[in-house]
């Protein structure tokens, strides 16, 4: 390949072919004795309009054609060689090709402006060994939360003496399989490893074997094996947890592991970056389109659902009140005049709608994208309890940045220590082949989703849309929206127990409102899912959410599974005869009144969520 020396811009993007082709093309300036000794017939004149590819056997080519040429004998050819074969297929694809490429030609100038303001000093194709070490460890942090947050709760949430147990949804989903002759397709209908057992013993060994492996991933110890597990886990778990596991945040840490399978290098130790493979390249943009679905998703159903909230931008002005579970920095928030919370709700709409194009974006803009949805996510942790949501989003925010872009910002000794020596061999053939048809099956259904998040069709081919619904139960493609309609007052069930009927006493919830005068707390990446469920339930009725009725059985009866997960339980001794649950209105207070009261909230009652019961009621139905 023959290029004028002396162009800036043309300096750069060789630099990037020859990265690409390494020692397959040699890049030769056009000044160098050896062209005019080895190619007299070519004028000198010529070099200077176009870079000029001469074959093995002779042959030149110039411009646009040498370009698609040169790539075609990159190091992974068939990720390059389709532009060659349209070139020559198509006289439109190569037209176009060469009218473009004379544009840059005659404003080499500008262009090369152009490229240093997107790309910097280097466009050569970034490296993300250290992105990718980083990301698989954030991951399996985010694993080792999940699985120890669940474990804590799990008895009391879906064992034997739980809320909603499993052996019981087990037992009746097997009667009714076998009723309808449903045979093996059961086990993807109902994917979970609980048809082996379905014991508390075995929930908890599978929590504890999430717990291992996660830390087995965080070592570096056969990263790949570790994800495929670790997704079999949660899958199980989450399709026997119901309401409890029915979360935007369990469905996106399933969609999230699925794909990190495929970015996750497989070999038995990556203790450091170097000691990995590179990572695909289509497995990371298959991640970073996930990111796109997923925060322009969150901006566009606010917008489609018509809330007039939303399009006022007044939202803000009391989601930190109304939200699940807010942080006593939610209350300082919530005291900020208007024109602040309308100008937040402009930022958030700006990030959430805007932004994420960038991700698509050269590294300049990509970098500049990331470091602003970064901050979005920090700011609503500052604020809210979401369990493992926003470190989630931050894992996935990490994928738009490069080795170079983490390397300025580690200190110097730690970059040293983690990126030492070449990285090892490629990946193999079939992992390229698997990444690829999980490509072919996400893409369309993704951005599907994301125009069905902007109200539009589910506009995929029939068979797509049959692959999709097959997929259903794997939880593995979903759409995501947190807060389309935003909740404008608070109301929280505060349930209550009596031995006669008369004096009634209030069950505490470890997290969720109930004292006035108790502080918000931090809780995530930690996630009571009792108190979140119970927030869902205000917002209706307890026909609405028969789990609750069930709740308030296990109370009566005083299950110590089910008491583990309050505060405090003010039936010591024995249980109530009666159980009932009242609504409240919450609003967090001013500041004069929370320094004259000392309370964060004033309640206000609503009416009765559910009247008095005893276990002879439960007994009648």
């Amino acid at each position: 390949m023959v290029f004028d020396g002396d162009c800036g811009f043309c300096k750069l993007w060789i630099g990037r072919w020859r990265q690409m082709t390494s020692d397959q093309v040699d890049y030769v300036p056009a000044r160098d004795p050896r062209i005019q000794a080895q190619f007299p017939e070519i004028p000198r004149e010529r070099f200077d309009g176009a870079v000029h590819l001469i074959e093995t056997d002779g042959q030149v080519y110039a411009g646009a054609e040498a370009v698609v040429r040169a790539m075609a004998h990159a190091q992974e050819p068939q990720n390059h060689r389709w532009a060659l074969r349209a070139y020559q297929v198509s006289p439109a694809f190569a037209g176009a090709m060469e009218l473009g490429y004379r544009v840059v030609a005659n404003h080499r100038i500008f262009f090369s402006r152009l490229t240093r303001w997107l790309w910097g000093r280097h466009v050569e194709q970034p490296a993300h060994l250290l992105v990718q070490w980083f990301f698989l460890r954030v991951l399996g942090l985010i694993y080792l939360a999940a699985f120890l947050s669940l474990w804590t709760q799990i008895g009391g949430l879906i064992g034997h003496d739980g809320i909603l147990p499993v052996d019981r949804l087990m037992a009746g989903v097997r009667q009714q399989y076998d009723l309808h002759g449903i045979g093996w397709d059961r086990y993807r209908l109902l994917p979970t490893l609980c048809w082996l057992d379905s014991s508390d013993a075995f929930l908890g060994l599978q929590c504890a074997a999430g717990v291992i492996l996660a830390g087995a991933l965080i070592l570096g110890l056969a990263p790949a094996p570790c994800l495929v597990l670790l997704w079999l886990l949660y899958l199980s778990l989450a399709t026997v947890g119901r309401e409890f596991l029915g979360f935007q945040w369990d469905s996106l840490l399933l969609e999230v592991g699925f794909l990190a399978i495929l970015f996750a290098p497989w070999r038995l130790w990556t203790w450091r970056p170097s000691s990995s493979t590179p990572p695909s390249r289509l497995a990371l943009w298959l991640l970073r389109l996930l990111l796109f679905k997923l925060m322009l998703s969150s901006g566009c159903v606010k917008l489609s659902s018509g809330d007039p909230s939303w399009r006022s931008l007044t939202a803000l002005s009391f989601h930190y009140q109304t939200q699940p579970l807010p942080t006593w920095i939610a209350w300082y928030a919530n005291q900020w005049p208007l024109w602040f919370q309308k100008a937040s709700c402009v930022f958030m709409f700006c990030v959430e709608l805007v932004v994420p194009f960038l991700i698509f974006a050269p590294r300049r803009p990509r970098l500049l994208g990331g470091a602003l949805l970064v901050s979005l996510q920090i700011l609503i942790l500052l604020t809210g309890n979401y369990a493992f949501f926003n470190m989630l989003t931050l894992a996935l925010c990490l994928l738009l940045f490069d080795d170079s872009a983490l390397r300025s910002i580690l200190p110097g000794a730690v970059s040293g220590l983690l990126v030492r020596g070449p990285a090892q061999s490629q990946r193999p053939r079939w992992h390229r082949a698997a990444t690829w048809a999980v490509a072919v099956i996400f893409v369309p259904l993704t951005l599907a989703q994301v125009n069905l998040s902007m109200g539009g069709p589910l506009a995929v081919p029939r068979m797509l849309e049959l692959t999709d619904e097959w997929l259903l139960p794997l939880r593995t493609i979903n759409g995501y929206g947190l807060f389309a309609v935003m909740t404008t007052e608070r109301r929280e069930i505060v349930v209550e127990g009596s031995n006669d009927g008369v004096t009634w006493l209030p069950y505490e919830f470890k997290y969720k409102p109930g004292d006035v005068n108790r502080r918000p707390t931090f809780v995530a990446p930690h996630q009571p899912r009792l108190d979140w469920q119970i927030w869902f339930a205000a917002l209706g009725n307890y026909r609405q959410n028969r789990w609750f009725v069930s709740f308030c059985l296990r109370l009566l009866q005083g299950s110590p599974e089910v008491l583990a997960l309050l505060e405090r339980n003010p039936f010591s001794d024995h249980p109530p005869r009666f159980v009932r649950a009242e609504l409240y209105a919450y609003s967090f207070t001013e500041s004069a009144e929370r320094r004259a009261s000392g309370g964060w909230w004033r309640r206000e009652r609503v009416g009765q969520y559910l009247e008095p019961v005893s276990q002879a009621d439960f007994r009648k139905n």
